[in-house]
């Protein structure tokens, strides 16, 4: 038999009289943060670490908090794409370290992290950004492709969160950003393995918030996860749509903008464009044939790469 807590009727009376104005001031809250977002927190002086820094979004993302006065810990697969990122963001006055490092290799990451406590100090915002995205049919995506999707694009997800968060709860202060994606949102034809992996990362990011919130010690890190819509870096190799104007690719800058204004804000969902997660919550009221028939009309994703 499960635990129970108690049930006195009253008690129980109580807490649902206080479920309810909690409720009813949160949603107040909500509704407010809508025209009036909380003001944005000064990243000066916070240590950055970048996944898929040297190209992308996660360059993007660099740069701009290099511009911003953090310290950027850029850290990628590729050591010249890398260190590009890194000697850019310092030509612009930043500053910056880069770091080689496969992500799917658990050992690698707690290695690289306490690297970066000895050469640059405790990381106090982690942006899990890397990716990639296989597009075509599951029957014709490998048993490679598939493993290779979920170790990146899911597991690296895990080592990094264990390999940060200890000395985020020490510190009593953290801020975990995860790029998830439209396709964490809806599932879409040639993306398969890939919209498993994002819908994965809403749900890591989802528990992972939870169980911080459960931790007797209420540790003070927070957690925003990122919806993009088609980001326009070349991951998109043949995108289509039927409303180009409504739904075209979002530029890379402006995406990471975005990004980094949500974190700032401490704000815990938001897609790119803003409206897209606003809309997806509200086609989940319906019956799902009213969703794939509105999918229908929009008739937008991604064609086979093969």
């Amino acid at each position: 038999m499960p635990e129970t807590s108690n049930t006195n009727p009253l008690v129980i009376v109580l807490d649902f009289l206080l479920l309810l104005l909690k409720a009813t001031v949160n949603f107040v809250v909500s509704i407010v943060y809508l025209f009036a977002p909380p003001p944005a927190v000064d990243v000066n002086g916070d240590i950055v670490l970048i996944t898929g820094a040297g190209h992308g979004m996660g360059k993007c993302l660099s740069l701009q908090y290099g511009a911003l006065g953090a310290t950027v810990v850029c850290v990628d697969i590729n050591e010249k794409t890398n260190l590009e990122t890194v000697a850019e963001i310092k030509k612009k006055g930043g500053k910056s370290f880069g770091f080689v490092c496969d992500v799917t290799d658990r050992k690698q990451i707690f290695e690289l992290i306490e690297k970066i406590k000895v050469q640059v100090g405790i990381v106090s915002i982690l942006v899990n950004n890397a990716g990639i995205m296989p597009t075509h049919p599951l029957l014709q995506q490998s048993e490679q492709e598939i493993t290779k999707t979920f170790q990146i694009n899911v597991l690296a997800h895990f080592w990094l969160l264990q390999a940060v968060i200890p000395d985020m709860v020490t510190r009593n202060r953290g801020h975990i950003v995860a790029m998830s994606s439209i396709a964490g949102l809806v599932g879409f034809p040639n993306l398969v393995p890939y919209c498993g992996t994002k819908f994965a990362v809403r749900g890591i990011m989802e528990a992972m918030s939870e169980e911080i919130r459960a931790d007797p010690r209420k540790p003070n890190i927070k957690f925003t996860s990122i919806y993009p819509y088609m980001v326009d870096t070349g991951l998109c190799k043949r995108p289509y749509t039927r409303f180009p104007s409504l739904m075209k690719m979002v530029k890379p800058d402006d995406a990471a903008a975005a990004i980094i204004d949500a974190q700032r804000r401490g704000i815990v969902e938001t897609s790119i464009p803003k409206y897209i997660l606003y809309l997806s919550t509200f086609m989940r009221i319906f019956p799902l044939k009213t969703g794939q028939e509105f999918g229908n009309f929009m008739d937008t994703g991604l064609k086979s790469d093969l």
